[in-house]
């Protein structure tokens, strides 16, 4: 199927055109057609004129170029007649193919990894930001650097052994590539350092953590902005958001949570971008309650969530704290007819999932309830009386629980604390050991 794009020349040079071959035999045409429009949506990202696009079943992959055979010839033809300087391939092509795809087509070539390294680069906005992209991005063309050097053939020497110029430049680059990424690496694991600094420092204040996940442009940054009040940047585009932004919000009950806005994920994201972002994604690490956004309106959001959980496992929260930590937010029902609505309402998992708006704002209660019921299910309120001079039980009980309220006099410190489930035992066995007083708030016994 080809679609015939009406471009708009923005800031990036070049026509460009979209392909999508589709390796995956089984995948339904609905969803092979949102791909589709996601990889075009990517490309007008970067400012390029789209005048094409197309998906096709890829039945035999070729080695050497992947694309083959009359559909690499018609593309042949697409870029001779529209004048087309990039062609983006929706799949992952190997350094070779790429190499083998631009000497046939005589035109740049970038692959689904390349796009969303170039649109990552293009929106980084912090320091820490830059640096995490331009890690994937040099632990992705390390491996390409062949293409750099097509015009050098790779010569022997006499003895048989010996490189000759375009050898000895690639291992050039490559080292001059390592000793970038060992440096920036070094500076990621101060930036990592430093949050964790922070991380500690909110935990001394009665600050749960909720994060917003999803899949880019489900919503976050609208719902960011909605429940805390800030004003983070909201585009219709994706990956509007890549630095993450922490705020104050209050709950039903009165409590306060520190609320975080993540990078959006996406399907087959670039293992170099998990990799890089993982000192930004430490946010979702540490939060107790994962809010993961869905884009209940598009016909992809099965496959968009299943993407997104995959992103979580990979990033250490595995199923059972998924089970555990992950509440949804089913978003965008505005967007729904009324059979759709109702549909989406049978489905819903009251549990553990609402229906919401950004735009309209509908949702917002039910999500702080269901927000502030995780919190309590999975945190137990807990009373310590510490003697004064004790320095180190009273640090002790603020690394296991968050302390809520804390009342000194001349003999004793006394901590209402906030403890997660996981480190309940671990206060209790240290309160016993150390002979303190731990018990229930009397308010909350009460209840």
């Amino acid at each position: 199927m080809t679609a015939t794009v009406a471009g708009t020349t923005a800031t990036a040079s070049g026509r460009a055109a979209v392909v999508r071959p589709e390796l995956d035999l089984r995948i339904n045409d609905a969803l092979s057609a949102e791909r589709l429009d996601e990889a075009m949506r990517l490309a007008e990202g970067l400012g390029v004129e789209l005048v094409a696009a197309e998906r096709f079943q890829l039945r035999e992959p070729r080695p050497a170029t992947l694309i083959a055979g009359g559909r690499l010839a018609w593309l042949k033809d697409l870029v001779a007649a529209e004048q087309l300087e990039v062609v983006v391939v929706d799949a992952a092509l190997g350094p070779i193919q790429q190499r083998n795809l631009e000497r046939e087509l005589e035109c740049k070539v970038i692959d689904r990894t390349g796009l969303i390294l170039e649109i990552f680069g293009d929106r980084a906005q912090t320091a820490e930001g830059r640096l995490q992209v331009e890690l994937a991005a040099l632990t992705y063309q390390r491996s390409r650097l062949v293409r750099s050097w097509t015009h050098l053939e790779r010569q022997r020497g006499g003895a048989g052994f010996m490189g000759g110029p375009g050898e000895r430049q690639i291992e050039l680059d490559r080292r001059r590539i390592d000793d970038r990424i060992t440096q920036i690496k070094r500076q990621l694991a101060e930036v990592r350092r430093t949050r964790g600094i922070q991380r500690e420092a909110r935990g001394r204040v009665p600050l749960p953590g909720v994060a917003l996940v999803g899949y880019t442009n489900a919503g976050k940054s609208t719902w960011f902005n909605r429940l805390s009040r800030a004003h983070v940047r909201v585009a219709d585009q994706l990956f509007a958001t890549l630095d993450p932004t922490i705020r104050a919000v209050r709950l039903p009950t009165g409590e306060r949570v520190g609320l975080s806005d993540t990078v959006g994920f996406i399907s087959d994201l670039p293992t170099q971008l998990v990799a890089a972002f993982r000192a930004t994604l430490e946010e979702v690490l540490a939060a107790d309650v994962i809010v993961h956004v869905r884009d209940i309106a598009s016909p992809a959001t099965a496959a968009q969530a299943q993407d997104v959980e995959a992103v979580l496992a990979e990033l250490g929260v595995d199923e059972g704290e998924q089970e555990r930590r992950v509440v949804e937010l089913w978003n965008k029902v505005d967007r729904l007819d009324d059979q759709a609505r109702a549909d989406a309402e049978a489905r819903l998992p009251r549990e553990r999932a609402v229906l919401g708006s950004a735009r309209t704002g509908e949702g917002e209660a039910a999500l702080l309830n269901l927000i502030a019921h995780r919190l309590g299910q999975f945190r137990t309120r807990l009373r310590l009386a510490v003697p004064v001079a004790d320095g180190e039980a009273i640090a002790k009980a603020y690394r296991l629980g968050a302390v809520v309220a804390r009342h000194d006099d001349e003999r004793l410190v006394t901590l209402d604390l906030d403890v997660p489930a996981a480190n309940v035992e671990r206060l209790r066995d240290f309160a016993h050991d150390r002979g303190l007083d731990l018990d229930v708030p009397r308010h909350r016994a009460a209840e």
